[in-house]
């Protein structure tokens, strides 16, 4: 017996929504049921633009949370129930499982709810040619799925996961940096590998030790921890920081659970900014244009490095856009990358005479690769190399359990009436914090330009009950001092009635 379910009202029956990286949402939420349904529309939707038929194979692997095993499971039900065939690559990184189904020319899924608590999970979906991007995910919403009986009361499949072979997509994904950078490209570093959770932590160690650095395995933890690379958490900053002066690091390696968001210390111990990071990885591979979203650094304009810099809403599907929008001006090297450092490569590079290939995906490796290589090359430190670039600086942190509803009402309240209201409004706010507002963007969320050139950008999350802020100034000091005053302010405000 079967049923049929709309994914639209799917979506707002089990909260289980697409955000900008997939669809995510409680484990708890996340049943066999919902996660076989996701799955099936995206497989419907691929049959119907000629990407998948019967027999075709798809890729899916899975982060190290507690509850990836089972929905990798359903998510596997679901494609031999669709006639297709599971290339089950185990636990690697997204951009990992990615590259595997785009050099294969098949669809590939990736269960993970990358930086967030793990009583969260996700799925992220690729076509075959790159990731699902805005119309994709209108088209997957407005399926209709039969679904078979295979579910309890609990929609949990009645016969429970079933093992599948592994893929070995971790191998050639070491191999795509080794053959590029060569056996010698960290030769003479001690680098910190801070293991954490993250499901990439082996692979980063082997591309250490395969590109002739020394790799200092730290912090690996069997319990899964909620790194964000764009809000590091005090203790990770306190950690890095010991672990430099103890060790004698040259850096520090991590990522995001999922591992395709990079964290990368200074010699110091002090955590990169990934939006900086983006800039000094695309000076390194000598990138002419890029995409980044709003919310990045402005030095990236400010440095003159780049023919070609176009801004974007916030999430890697407007990202590739925009960089598929860039190839299609004429250029010829083209990159994008997020404030969280995820790097993606649009047109292949020249490494050292060597051709590193396109990956249209965020990824964590290159970004790291790339700096430490360039720092060698060039005999400066990371903290060196960041001081050839303008100095303005950006800070973000987030108000947590912070529902969404409550989110945009307030940024409705902020943008509400004409322009000079706003600013007027704005002023009154933020005044005291950041002098006179002089402009607006509404590009993604509210981003507020001021005076003296401090910027405040407040945005509600897309895959969590979050309020993030981010700040820019003339110094870092400044920065996290005003990030911490707008949200301290925002805590207790409440909307006028």
């Amino acid at each position: 017996m079967t049923q049929s379910v709309s994914i639209a009202d799917l979506m707002a029956q089990s909260g289980v929504a697409f955000g900008t990286s997939g669809a995510r949402g409680l484990v708890s939420a996340m049943t066999d049921r919902v996660c076989f349904a996701y799955t099936t529309a995206f497989l419907q939707h691929l049959t119907a633009i000629g990407q998948f038929a019967p027999g075709t194979a798809v890729a899916i692997a899975g982060d190290l949370r507690e509850s990836s095993p089972r929905i990798m499971a359903a998510c596997a039900t679901a494609v031999r129930h669709m006639a297709g065939t599971v290339d089950h690559c185990g636990f690697v990184p997204s951009p990992a499982v990615a590259a595997y189904g785009f050099a294969k020319g098949i669809p590939s899924l990736m269960v993970t709810g990358s930086h967030i608590p793990d009583d969260r999970n996700g799925i992220k979906f690729n076509r075959v040619d790159g990731e699902v991007l805005k119309p994709d995910e209108m088209a997957i919403r407005a399926q209709d799925v039969a679904l078979p009986d295979l579910f309890d009361e609990a929609g949990m499949l009645k016969d429970g996961a079933r093992a599948e072979p592994l893929m070995n997509a971790a191998t050639p994904y070491i191999a795509r940096y080794a053959d590029a950078f060569g056996a010698q490209a960290l030769s003479g570093m001690q680098l910190g590998v801070y293991e954490h959770s993250a499901v990439g932590r082996d692979i980063l160690v082997a591309l250490v030790e395969a590109l002739g650095g020394t790799a200092v395995s730290l912090g690996r933890s069997e319990k899964f921890i909620p790194v964000d690379t764009e809000a590091v958490r005090p203790e990770d900053q306190a950690l890095a920081r010991q672990w430099a002066t103890e060790l004698g690091l040259d850096a520090i390696l991590s990522t995001d659970g999922d591992s395709d968001r990079p964290l990368l210390a200074d010699e110091s111990g002090v955590w990169m900014r990934g939006d900086v990071l983006g800039i000094l990885c695309a000076r390194a591979l000598g990138i002419a244009a890029i995409a980044t979203p709003i919310s990045c650094n402005s030095a990236v304009e400010l440095s003159g490095l780049f023919s070609d810099v176009a801004r974007t809403r916030i999430g890697s599907p407007f990202v590739i856009e925009a960089m598929q929008a860039l190839l299609a001006k004429g250029q010829e090297s083209v990159c994008g990358y997020e404030a969280n450092g995820g790097f993606l490569l649009a047109t292949p590079v020249e490494v050292d005479g060597r051709t590193l290939g396109a990956l249209p995906t965020r990824d964590a490796v290159l970004p790291i690769l790339s700096v430490l290589v360039d720092a060698r090359r060039r005999g400066v430190t990371l903290s060196e190399l960041q001081e050839q670039l303008p100095e303005r600086y950006t800070f973000s942190e987030r108000l947590q359990n912070y529902p969404t509803a409550q989110s945009q009402t307030l940024i409705a309240h902020l943008e509400g009436g004409d322009e000079a209201a706003i600013l007027a409004r704005l002023t009154d706010l933020f005044g005291a914090l950041a002098g006179e507002a002089v402009a607006i963007d509404r590009t993604d969320g509210l981003r507020v330009h001021f005076a003296d050139g401090d910027i405040i950008h407040l945005r509600p999350s897309g895959n969590a009950p979050e309020l993030r802020c981010y700040t820019e100034s003339d110094s870092m000091e400044r920065a996290v001092m005003l990030n911490g005053q707008v949200l301290g302010l925002l805590r207790d405000y409440s909307v006028p009635a």
